[in-house]
């Protein structure tokens, strides 16, 4: 699942020995430069909108257009594996899926359309835009980075396979490495116990207490997890099994501000 927020087209804090921004660009890290979010840390979830971090947040998440919070663990978010609705022409039509009519592959829950990740070249190619904007995260002092949508194959009319999804996010996992960025696994519980094999570090959950998953998260990634639910019946399901344990934090659907009508933030 995904939500509205606003881009452009196309729990102690910890940071990276070295980041971009501070004069370190064109050098590699090495995994120990990497720091991933502090588990059962305070969690806000801002990729619909930016505002002022409440008290308690100390991991925050939000658009890669925004701008990072001095002092808290900040999670850059992108959309990697589909385009925004309205940007489908910054992509070319080669690059965007196509079924056996020529038609491009739309994801209903969002209209947006689906990358094609099928060949390693368009893989590469796909992953050099996105590793673009991975590049701004880091530029501008992110800690770690959340590719969404890895789970676009389960919608893409069985024209993507996991073992591609898997191949194209090692490509921005590696990259994001290089950054001295962590990387999250958006979703996509059926793929945990392959993240060290895809290089992912923690994990982005929505609704894993609706869906039954956040046991197989937690597992996978040592309680390095961020959760997010949407209800208030997923709020207490994920509070009674993994509240003392997990990052959690109940949002509404559009991930909105604080003075919005639509506007819910609730924790365990």
């Amino acid at each position: 699942m995904r939500h509205n927020r606003f881009r452009v087209p196309a729990a102690a804090v910890v940071v990276a020995t070295c980041v971009v921004a501070a004069g370190c660009t064109g050098q590699r890290f090495t995994a120990s430069d990497v720091r991933v979010p502090t588990p059962h840390a305070g969690f806000d979830y801002q990729i619909g909108a930016a505002y002022r971090p409440p008290s308690g947040a100390t991991v925050i998440s939000r658009d890669y257009t925004a701008e990072p919070v001095a002092g808290l663990y900040n999670i850059c978010y992108v959309n990697a594996f589909q385009a925004q609705p309205g940007a489908e022409s910054d992509w070319g039509d080669n690059l965007l899926l196509h079924d056996g009519n020529g038609t491009v592959v739309i994801d209903p829950g969002w209209n947006e359309a689906l990358l094609d990740l099928t060949t390693p070249d368009k893989r590469q190619r796909i992953a050099d835009t996105v590793n673009g904007w991975i590049d701004m995260c880091a530029d501008k002092g992110f800690q770690g980075v959340e590719p969404d949508n890895f789970d676009s194959y389960t919608r893409s009319q069985n024209l993507l396979t996991a073992d591609e999804a898997q191949q194209y996010i090692r490509l921005l996992s590696a990259h994001a490495h290089d950054k001295a960025l962590a990387i999250a696994q958006k979703n996509t519980a059926e793929l945990s116990g392959n993240h060290r094999q895809n290089g992912l570090d923690f994990a982005v959950a929505e609704e894993c207490a609706e869906n039954d998953e956040c046991g197989d998260y937690a597992d996978a990634f040592s309680d390095r997890v961020e959760v997010v639910e949407y209800t208030d019946d997923g709020l207490a399901q994920a509070c009674s099994g993994f509240g003392d344990r997990l990052s959690i934090v109940e949002r509404d659907k559009q991930v909105s501000a604080p003075g919005d009508s639509e506007y819910v933030r609730r924790t365990c």
